[in-house]
C-alpha cells in the first residue's frame, strides 16, 4: 500500500508522529506533544531535538500563564515541505502564463473547470446517500490529493479541516481558487458551508462548518 503522504513515510516511529501532530497543531511543547501521543515528554524532547538538528523543526520561547517561558515547536519550511503540496510551484508557473496570455480569468477558470468535473463525478457516486457519508467521501477524494482532511460533528454541526494546503502557493497567488474550493463543497455537499479559518491568512488549517439542510430528509 502506497503512504499517503510519501515524503513523511522516511520519518518513522515517534519523530514521524511529532512532525505529524505539529502539522495539526502548532506551535507545541513537549509536554503537549507527550500528552497527545500518551509517551513521555523526555522521549519526545529526543526526538525534537533530533529533528530540530535536521532543520525539520524549530522552537521559541512562549510565556504561558505564570511562571518560566516554555519551547513551543513548530515545523520549519524544510518540514512543512515533508507534506505534499502536488507540484505547486511548476502549476503557479503554468497558470501565471495562462493569466498573461489570456488574463487572470482564464487561469482561475481552470481550476473552476477542474473542481466542475469532480463534482459531476461526485454528485453521480453519492446520489441517495447520506449528508455525513457524503462529508466522508470528500474528505476521502481531498485526502487523496494531499490535504489531510478531517472531519467532526458537534451537535448536528459538521466540520471539515484541510490540515495540509497541497497548493497554497497556487492560492497565494490565486486567492479564486479557495473560492472554488467552498463552491464545490456547498454543490456537491447541498450543504451550508462557511470558511471559518484559512491556512492562507496564517492558520494551522481550513477549517469549514457545514450545515445540512434539515428539510432534505436525509438520515445524517
Amino acid at each position: 500500500m502506497t503512504h499517503p503522504l510519501p515524503a513523511l513515510a522516511a520519518q518513522k516511529g515517534l519523530r514521524g508522529a511529532v512532525l505529524l501532530e505539529l502539522k495539526h497543531a502548532q506551535p507545541l511543547t513537549a509536554k503537549q506533544l507527550a500528552e497527545k501521543m500518551s509517551v513521555s515528554p523526555n522521549a519526545v524532547r529526543h526526538h525534537l531535538k533530533q529533528l530540530e538538528a535536521e532543520a525539520l523543526v524549530t522552537y521559541g520561547r512562549e510565556q504561558r500563564g505564570v511562571g518560566a517561558p516554555t519551547f513551543a515547536y513548530r515545523l520549519s519550511p524544510q518540514g512543512e515541505a515533508l507534506f505534499p503540496k502536488r507540484y505547486e510551484q511548476t502549476l503557479t508557473d503554468l497558470l501565471e502564463r495562462v493569466a498573461e496570455k489570456q488574463g487572470r480569468p482564464a487561469a482561475v477558470g481552470m481550476f473552476e473547470d477542474l473542481y466542475a468535473d469532480l463534482t459531476r463525478r461526485l454528485q453521480v457516486e453519492l446520489e441517495g446517500v447520506a449528508p455525513a457519508r457524503r462529508l466522508d467521501a470528500v474528505a476521502r477524494v481531498m485526502n487523496e490529493a494531499g490535504y489531510m482532511a478531517q472531519v467532526d460533528s458537534v451537535a448536528g454541526e459538521f466540520r471539515l479541516a484541510e490540515h495540509n494546503c497541497a497548493i497554497r502557493a497556487v492560492a497565494e497567488r490565486f486567492p479564486e481558487v479557495c473560492a472554488a474550493e467552498e463552491k464545490f463543497l456547498q454543490v456537491v455537499l447541498a450543504a451550508t458551508v462557511e470558511r471559518q479559518a484559512h491556512i492562507v491568512s496564517g492558520c494551522n488549517a481550513c477549517e469549514y462548518t457545514i450545515t445540512f439542510d434539515a428539510t432534505r430528509g436525509e438520515p445524517v
